[in-house]
């Protein structure tokens, strides 16, 4: 029989999800990042849920406020892919009887600082004695159906886009559980990369005000493993020609030895969203994220194939899906 760590955590969802039956109406794939219910005068309620556990998701020297907040931007993250404004948090706490009061006022002034940063509220939850910390925060939201940015609608000859660079939280982790090396100036960059994750909500909503975007993620597990997700979803492929990769990245992989690619293709907790627009909708696109403060990073197209090619210095390579993946 197999395990749960053989079928890996894309394979356990569809298990679940061949068992559930679809509300009539839905607007989503189980799959995407939030789900929906249809409201009255073409509204959606968006709703996510998304779990952060001691043992696979707090990295070494990480303090119980950081967790803490790391976890409502998890969440939120998703709200920033789809352009959905969150209202409200409700957030489940597995404690271990171990911990301290002091411990418990951190996570929530860790709670509380992520969810007024990103203009919501926690308004409520559930605690449990469990033998590791977990958090559970669950995101709720309501939109208009027109503005709702979708993984599924990618067309050939889309422009493919990022909102920032990418390699310095798989950097980061290298240096904190492979014991690799760094001076301390550039360390210290790519950890607090880790420590004080950012998620994009202005520049979600602002691709979702403009309403040119055709598909859209977040690249939580990695951005190989968001675009195999793309690509799955709109049923297309990419080819990537720009590699987007952050200086301090470039720097760390000269110092380590590391191939600059694999550090920006196979990480995760990078919350940027990957998406496609139509080339002659560019240009309102990048405006309206220029007007919030915000860049946009072109590094490819859509292309009728179902491979992810990336241009490594003149040769064609097809990417592979790994990221982070629970259970492998």
């Amino acid at each position: 029989m197999m395990d749960l760590k053989n079928l890996g955590e894309r394979k356990i969802i569809e298990l679940l999800t061949k068992r559930f039956d679809v509300m009539p109406n839905s607007k989503l794939q189980f799959t995407d990042d939030v789900s929906t219910i249809e409201l009255d005068g073409g509204k959606l309620a968006i709703l996510n849920v998304d779990m952060l556990v001691q043992s696979t998701d707090i990295l070494p020297g990480m303090s119980y406020r950081q967790a803490a907040r790391k976890a409502v931007v998890m969440t939120v993250s998703d709200f920033a892919s789809k352009g959905v404004q969150p209202l409200g948090i409700l957030t489940s706490l597995g404690l271990p009887s171990t911990m301290r009061k002091k411990d418990i006022e951190e996570i929530a002034y860790g709670l509380n600082t992520g969810a007024r940063e990103y203009g919501s509220y926690v308004i409520g939850g559930d605690t449990n004695e469990s033998k590791e910390l977990i958090i559970d925060c669950m995101c709720f939201g309501i939109t208009n159906e027109k503005h709702l940015m979708k993984r599924s609608g990618a067309k050939p000859g889309d422009i493919l886009a990022v909102t920032g660079l990418f390699g310095d939280t798989t950097s980061a982790m290298k240096i904190l559980l492979d014991d690799e090396k760094a001076p301390p100036e550039l360390m210290n960059n790519l950890l607090e990369k880790v420590y004080l994750p950012q998620a994009r909500l202005k520049e979600g909503l602002a691709l979702a005000e403009v309403g040119a975007v055709t598909s859209s993620i977040d690249s939580s597990d990695g951005l190989a493993h968001s675009l195999r997700e793309l690509s799955i979803s709109s049923g297309v492929g990419f080819e990537i020609d720009v590699l987007p990769g952050s200086p301090s990245t470039l720097e760390f992989s000269s110092i380590s030895g590391l191939e600059e690619s694999q550090l920006i293709f196979y990480g995760g907790e990078e919350y940027e969203i990957v998406f496609t627009v139509p080339p002659k909708k560019w240009k309102k696109v990048e405006g309206a994220i220029t007007s919030i403060g915000g860049e946009l990073i072109k590094i490819g197209k859509v292309t009728s194939s179902r491979n992810i090619i990336f241009k490594d210095k003149g040769k064609r390579r097809i990417l592979g899906s790994s990221g982070w993946e629970h259970f492998q």
